[in-house]
């Protein structure tokens, strides 16, 4: 129980961080991975210390499809030297990027980026990492509350989520024989960096979102990363196939 190993993509900042944290404060070894913020996430690894759990950081940039062998490879050699282990628990797919493109003027470049980064690279990196996760792990998609509503500007974003969920739900499926679960966790807006701060940092923005969720605020980062650490707990365990909003409330 206490030795359980979590990888968490996208792990230095933001969601991800809490995420790293929380499930630190539960028990759980740590495998976070940045993709350009290498000393954000030994920051990270820092802040796990006093949980008296071990963590480690990797580079990981989600746009290179064509490298995730070798991202397996350093992954694997992570875990059998620092916990002397090959296989892990729990795959969170986390890392992902942001920005408001108007459907009119979104380019094939940069919807290619999107799809790597939020899609292609999530399935691919899931497939290659499957035969090293323990029976009865835990596979965790994050999502957006952008597939259920409209925000404009986030047509591809909201696109390839869309697509993560449909695949979480074939991932249940066919990995449910193992007992290993798949979920999707949506979010509602978060006081983050992501997408330049967009919720974080435009008071009238926030305001006006915050208005809209029957809890009268924004999420914060925290508000995730104990949705996370409860479902890679014994208690989340019976929880398959599912897209859990966590809004607050937002736009009922």
């Amino acid at each position: 129980m206490t030795n359980k190993i979590a990888l968490i993509t996208g792990g230095s900042r933001g969601l991800g961080k809490e995420m790293a944290l929380r499930l630190a404060e539960n028990g759980r070894n740590i495998v976070i991975t940045y993709a350009s913020q290498k000393e954000a996430a030994e920051k990270v690894i820092k802040e796990i210390d006093p949980t008296g759990k071990q963590a480690a950081s990797l580079h990981f940039d989600a746009s290179e499809v064509s490298a995730l062998g070798n991202f397996v490879s350093d992954f694997q050699r992570t875990i059998q030297q620092k916990w002397n282990v090959s296989k892990f628990d729990f795959l969170i797919n986390n890392a992902g990027i942001g920005a408001t493109i108007p459907f009119e003027k979104a380019t094939e470049e940069e919807f290619d980026r999107f799809m790597n980064i939020h899609f292609k690279s999530v399935y691919f990196l899931t497939q290659q990492l499957l035969p090293f996760i323990n029976d009865h792990g835990r596979i965790i998609n994050v999502s957006s509350g952008t597939t259920k509503y409209s925000v404009p500007g986030y047509s591809i974003y909201a696109s390839m989520k869309g697509a993560i969920e449909t695949f979480t739900r074939y991932l249940a499926k066919e990995v449910g024989s193992r007992g290993i679960t798949a979920n999707v966790i949506a979010p509602g807006p978060v006081e983050t960096d992501f997408n330049n701060g967009g919720n974080r940092d435009n008071p009238e923005r926030k305001k006006m979102m915050a208005s809209r969720a029957a809890l009268g605020r924004v999420g914060l980062a925290k508000d995730i990363g104990g949705v996370i650490a409860f479902l890679c707990s014994e208690d989340g365990g019976w929880i398959d196939g599912q897209r859990i909003e966590v809004s607050g409330g937002l736009n009922l």
